[in-house]
């Protein structure tokens, strides 16, 4: 299609939205009618612009067989913006599940593991013939083969910049994601505030009023830690993953076994986690926060895996984001009880620093 017709066939066609868009009367039919004649716009000029009048660079500079066209008769190129789907969601479900495992491992779940393993082999646990004794010994024969904590610590700094280990070099790294992470789970629990207050002012908690809320920081990060995942977590990351969550798997159902739990004297695997890191370990570490970062930061980077953040419509986002509103609020919650995040300024600052918006000067008295 030429430059003159895409020109005429666009005129032509807003205004004929224009003219059906003036007799709809509701608000709802205007807004779904306008969603569509826009998806049918894009259509009929991708449709157009096929390549049936293929221009050459040689034609732009005078040189076909016509001589020079003008530029009205020259067929415009059908550009695609195809960034949001460049990504491989498997890597990104990926590393949501070794979010899951990091978290775990901040628990000291694999060092308990252990320490039991240890105990059982030198007698000093009084535990011989039930399914906590059983347990042990498949876990044992199900110790990851390839990936040691090693491997583990490699695809934690690899993924999301976290231990103290070196990467490899050459190696790309999301040396970032921690302060997009947080800003991103800020920007949901912003928005669902803000939607709340609307629903205060309003009165209402119809989804088809407009929030005073904005989307545009969450489709930014979102799209942003899309990416960079993807750029880091090539590799083994995927194997590794499913390797060691299959181990971790294996640890939690042993430490749930009844003659386990009674040899420490616990009501729940969670308490042998507690005695066995108290006594063995110097400490435990974190496990009420770190189990609903865990869960919660799954859930929020597997939203990040699904959504390609293109949504314009505020409806269909609001529906999107509005679940994860709470699991947001939950994350926040966690980490702000955690060494890590009593640094965390609050959901407003951390946005505005991450947005790089300055506060404003005070002002001259």
């Amino acid at each position: 299609m030429s430059i003159g017709t895409a020109e005429a066939l666009q005129r032509l066609f807003s205004q004929w939205k224009r003219e059906v868009l003036a007799n709809v009367t509701s608000d709802e039919q205007r807004t779904e009618l306008q969603k569509q004649l826009s998806l049918r716009e894009e259509e009929l000029l991708a449709s157009a612009s096929d390549g049936s009048t293929v221009s050459l660079f040689s034609d732009l500079m005078g040189l076909g067989k016509d001589g020079a066209p003008s530029f009205d008769s020259i067929s415009r190129p059908l550009l695609v913006q195809d960034f949001d789907e460049s990504v491989i969601e498997t890597q990104l479900h990926a590393t949501a599940e070794l979010y899951y495992i990091y978290q775990h491992e901040r628990m000291k779940v694999f060092q308990v593991a252990g320490v039991l393993l240890r105990l059982f082999h030198d007698g000093r646990m009084r535990i011989q013939r039930g399914p906590g004794a059983r347990a042990l010994y498949l876990m044992e024969k199900h110790q990851p083969l390839r990936y040691k904590p090693r491997d583990r610590q490699l695809a934690y700094r690899r993924a999301f910049n976290y231990g103290n280990l070196a990467a490899p070099p050459g190696a790309v790294m999301f040396r970032n994601f921690h302060r997009e992470f947080v800003a991103f789970v800020s920007a949901i629990a912003q928005y669902f505030r803000d939607l709340l207050i609307g629903e205060v002012i309003r009165g209402s908690q119809q989804l088809n009023e407009r929030p005073f809320a904005s989307q545009a920081t969450i489709q930014r990060l979102g799209t942003d830690i899309r990416w960079q995942i993807d750029r880091a977590t090539y590799g083994n990351i995927l194997a590794l993953t499913v390797e060691v969550g299959e181990y971790l798997k294996t640890i939690l159902d042993a430490m749930e076994t009844p003659d386990i739990k009674k040899a420490f004297d616990a009501n729940t695997k969670w308490d042998v986690i507690e005695v066995v890191s108290q006594r063995y370990l110097g400490g435990a570490g974190e496990i009420s926060q770190r189990s609903k970062m865990a869960d919660a930061g799954r859930l929020l980077l597997n939203f990040v895996a699904d959504n390609p953040f293109k949504t314009r419509d505020f409806r269909d986002f609001q529906t999107e984001v509005m679940p994860l509103g709470p699991v947001a609020e939950e994350w926040i919650a966690a980490y702000r009880m955690t060494p890590d995040g009593r640094s965390f300024r609050g959901v407003s600052p951390t946005l505005r620093q991450t947005l790089g918006i300055t506060s404003p000067a005070p002002a001259m008295r």
